[in-house]
C-alpha cells in the first residue's frame, strides 16, 4: 500500500535503533527524507549506513546530540526548519524503587521522554498550523494506562506525553495537522534486548525462557504473549502519518499485544 509519503520530510528522534530505527526505516522505504537522531556521530552514521543498505535510494540524514537538552533541540530546529513528520521516540527507562528514585533521576527521565518533545513540538506545531499541514507523533508505551511499580517515573512521563499529545491536538481544530501517540507493548528494542540479555546471564537461562517468564509473571495480561517487533510499532506510525491517517487526531493509539484490559 502507497501511503503517499514520497517527499516528505520526517525526523524521528532516538532513531538509531529499536523502535526509532525501525520507524525511520519504514519511512524511509515510503520514499520520506528521514533524518536520524542520535546521542553520538557514530551511531547516527551507522544507523544512517544500514538504512541505506535495507532501503537502496533512500534519503537519509542524521543530526548527533542528546535531545534532552536545549542546545540540541535548538541545534535540530536551526538546521531543520520545516518538517512534514516529528516522531517524538526518544525515550530512556531503568528499573529502580520509588523510594530510590532522586530528584536528579527524576529529572533525567522528565527532560528525555517528556521536554525533548515538548520542546520539538513548542517550535513545529505553528510552523506546521501555518502551512496547513503536518504529523507531530508521540511514541508512548502501555505504561502510561499500566504504571509498573518497578519504574513509576518512566509511567508517569508515557502519560504525560499522552496529556501532551492530546493537548497540542486541540490546537489543530480544522486544520490538515494532527498530533497522536503510539502506546507500544513490551518491545523488543535495544534496552528490551540488553535487559532480557542481563537476566539470561544472571539466571542461568535462555532469552526465550526469560521471554516467558516476563509474561507469566511481569505481563500476564499480554495476549500476543511475546515481545512486539519494532517494525510492526513503525507499521502504525506510517499510517497515522500518511493521507489515509487524516481523521486520526488526538487519539492514544495502542499497539500494545492486548496487555491493557481496558475496552477504551
Amino acid at each position: 500500500m502507497d501511503f503517499g509519503l514520497a517527499g516528505k520530510k520526517a525526523l524521528i528522534s532516538g532513531s538509531t535503533a529499536g523502535i526509532g530505527f525501525a520507524i525511520a526505516s519504514r519511512l524511509a522505504a515510503e520514499q520520506s527524507e528521514v533524518i536520524i537522531s542520535g546521542r553520538t556521530e557514530q551511531r547516527v552514521d551507522r544507523a544512517i549506513q544500514e538504512i541505506k543498505r535495507q532501503v537502496p535510494g533512500a534519503r537519509v540524514s542524521g543530526i548527533p546530540g542528546d535531545l534532552s537538552s536545549p542546545e540540541v533541540a535548538l541545534a535540530v530546529t536551526d538546521r531543520f526548519p520545516d518538517l512534514d513528520i516529528v516522531v517524538n521516540n526518544l525515550g530512556i527507562f531503568e528499573v529502580r524503587p520509588f523510594p530510590e528514585i532522586s530528584d536528579e533521576e527524576w529529572e533525567r527521565v522528565l527532560q528525555t521522554n517528556l521536554f525533548s518533545g515538548i520542546r520539538l513540538g513548542r517550535y513545529y506545531l505553528p510552523r506546521m498550523l501555518s502551512r496547513n499541514q503536518g504529523r507531530i507523533i508521540f511514541i508512548s508505551s502501555e505504561s502510561a494506562l499500566n504504571i509498573p511499580k518497578e519504574m513509576i517515573h518512566y509511567g508517569v512521563t508515557k502519560t504525560a506525553q499522552a496529556a501532551l499529545a492530546r493537548g497540542m491536538a486541540e490546537l489543530t481544530v480544522g486544520s490538515k495537522v494532527t498530533v497522536n501517540t503510539i502506546l507500544a507493548g513490551p518491545t523488543l528494542s535495544e534496552g528490551a534486548e540488553g535487559f532480557i540479555g542481563s537476566l539470561a546471564a544472571q539466571q542461568k537461562i535462555s532469552a526465550a525462557e526469560v521471554e516467558r517468564h516476563f509474561f507469566a509473571e511481569a505481563r500476564p495480561s499480554s495476549l500476543l504473549k511475546r515481545f512486539i517487533r519494532p517494525e510492526e510499532v513503525a507499521d502504525l506510525v506510517a499510517f497515522v502519518a500518511s493521507d489515509r491517517g487524516s481523521a486520526i487526531n488526538g487519539a492514544a493509539l495502542r499497539v500494545d499485544g492486548g496487555v491493557v484490559r481496558s475496552v477504551f
